[in-house]
């Protein structure tokens, strides 16, 4: 039974926390804004975050790592061509280790 209050006592902790921080209020507001809409959007969690503010946030950071991932891979593939290229001029003015370990 112990358990059970302790249990009890952190809900109600974190419930508190959520009135105090607003969240529940904001929460409410987005909830009741979908429950007064005539046509229920098809998506329900996209209409929370488009009211959340959410949703322009998301789509916008999205775009701009998609592109900055874009413009690092094709980074990452000019380096590594450059970095064999100039593995096969090296090895043509020093031998390689197995090279070295054969004469000695």
């Amino acid at each position: 039974m112990a358990h059970y209050r302790a249990t009890e006592s952190k809900r109600e902790q974190f419930r508190r926390y959520l009135e105090k921080s607003g969240v529940l209020a904001t929460l409410t507001s987005v909830l009741m804004a979908l429950y007064e809409e005539n046509d229920k959007p098809n998506n329900a969690l996209d209409f929370i975050k488009l009211h959340l503010g959410a949703a322009d946030l998301e789509s916008a950071n999205t775009e701009a790592l998609r592109i900055e991932v874009a413009d690092l891979r094709e980074k990452c593939n000019v380096l590594m061509e450059e970095n064999k290229e100039l593995r096969n001029r090296l090895m043509q003015y020093e031998p390689s280790p197995e090279e070295e370990a054969a004469g000695e």
